[in-house]
């Protein structure tokens, strides 16, 4: 695979005065996965010689890259499709890619007449195929179906960032959560052999990226299928031993499958980040046992208090859904216990949004509307308070933190610490992008913390 650092990497103005080839449009719904796959279709047009734009008018190919797990984000796409129905018919493409496609398929077309190419996650490895028809003028064009053994990577891939790579180990998820479609939408669990994962890492750090993540849905559930036979908390030791990697991540966790020798692992290697981000979804072992998460809230407050009994102080975050189908007020009263019990330092909190061939999509006892937004409020109120009161602990400590961007209105730059907190902080430095920096904490917010660069 090789990797072309561009896109980003190049300023939009200077990309879109290149002389020749078609122009492409690419926007991306949902997860780091999304973020990642989009950065896979992104290298192959790039190696066919098309030219990035930031303008959606201007672009001779529009491509979405979708998210289906929500059903706003699934209306949001529907709703940017609408903007090319006119220029789509003189001389625009428009594609639609990722879970929205694969969920759909060829209803797109019928939905809208004027989309060319509709192409799931797991076909990417066939996008120069799906293009030349594309370019042949060929009408509608689908690359769907999830029977592959092999979707990691495509020939080429951008790399968006210049010193953070993701690097997916496993596709797809085998835990069949009754309100999720990543199933469907993705197929069952891949892993990657390690020695794959462990070439595209050392290559990565090869041409300077410092800090690699992995992904997957359930990405501690990967399993090598081949020889050495690592276990994943062997291959994040392996990967940290790489030359040139001074970070590494991983996410998203599945609780049944985090044991503890990742958190052992963590401890003994102070390159892998000490952040874990383990969804809970729920803090009622009722609700639990409906979404189907093969846990209790007792196991997974097990596994939360291994976590915090690390010597390092690991960072814990989680996903939660409020009004899920039969959620009672006393249910409800347990998720927002579990916030206390846990000390999360932060949460991706949603309201339960019902989703096509999944089977909490027929259940009777659905929540109203306004009494989801309620619990949510409530919730997200109660984790504040926790962040603000975990944060503020970090004034007066240092934390090194990999510098990744600059905000000149504020005159601060901005990076994050090993457990993914964000700091911004001052420093008279002109070049620090991509260094890593240790910084004086003098601040805190809910979200954030300020500092000074120690000098």
């Amino acid at each position: 695979m090789v990797d072309v650092l561009l896109s980003s990497l190049v300023p939009a103005a200077q990309a879109e005065a290149c002389p020749s080839g078609p122009t492409f449009y690419l926007e991306t719904f949902g997860c780091q996965m999304n973020v990642h796959d989009s950065e896979k279709v992104a290298g192959v047009l790039l190696s066919r010689g098309y030219r990035p734009t930031s303008d959606p008018d201007r672009a001779d190919l529009v491509l979405y890259n979708t998210c289906s797990i929500r059903e706003k984000a699934a209306q949001k796409v529907f709703a940017h499709l609408g903007r090319h129905k006119k220029a789509a018919g003189e001389n625009r493409r428009v594609a639609v890619l990722g879970c929205v496609a694969e969920q759909e398929g060829e209803r797109i077309f019928e939905r809208a007449p004027w989309v060319s190419l509709v192409c799931g996650s797991a076909s990417y490895r066939r996008l120069p195929e799906l293009l030349d028809r594309l370019e042949a003028g060929e009408r509608r064009v689908t690359g769907l179906g999830l029977d592959v053994d092999e979707t990691f990577e495509t020939e080429v891939t951008r790399r968006d960032h210049p010193f953070r790579a993701y690097v997916t180990i496993i596709e797809g998820c085998d835990k069949r959560c009754t309100f999720c479609v990543v199933p469907s939408t993705r197929g069952p669990e891949r892993s990657r052999a390690s020695s794959s994962v462990l070439a595209e890492v050392r290559r990565l750090a090869d041409s300077g990226y410092t800090e690699v993540q992995f992904l997957g849905q359930t990405v501690d559930s990967w399993r090598d299928p081949g020889p050495p036979g690592l276990s994943f908390a062997q291959l994040l030791l392996a990967s940290a031993e790489v030359p040139g990697v001074r970070r590494v991540r991983f996410t998203t966790s599945h609780p049944r499958d985090f044991g503890p020798d990742i958190v052992q692992a963590i401890d003994r290697c102070p390159t892998l980040c000490e952040h874990v981000h383990l969804p809970v979804q729920s803090g009622s072992t009722r609700v639990l046992e409906r979404m189907r998460r093969n846990y209790t809230r007792e196991q997974y407050l097990e596994t939360v208090a291994l976590i915090r009994s690390a010597r390092r102080a690991i960072s814990l975050t989680t996903d939660i859904i409020v009004g899920f189908p039969g959620e009672t007020e006393e249910d409800f009263a347990l998720t927002l216990d579990l916030l206390d019990r846990a000390q999360y330092d932060g949460v991706f909190a949603f309201k339960y949004s019902p989703r096509p061939n999944t089977p909490a999509l027929a259940w009777p006892d659905q929540l109203p509307e306004q009494e989801k937004s309620r619990r949510l409020a409530l919730l997200l109120e109660r984790q504040r308070e926790i962040q603000v009161a975990r944060n503020t602990a970090w004034i007066g400590r240092a934390a090194e933190v990999l510098v990744d961007g600059r905000h000149e209105a504020r005159n601060q730059w901005t990076g994050r610490t090993s457990g993914n907190r964000v700091v911004n902080f001052s420093s008279p430095a002109s070049h620090l992008l991509g260094q890593y920096a240790q910084i004086a904490i003098t601040q805190a917010g809910p979200n954030s913390l300020v500092g000074e660069q120690i000098l």
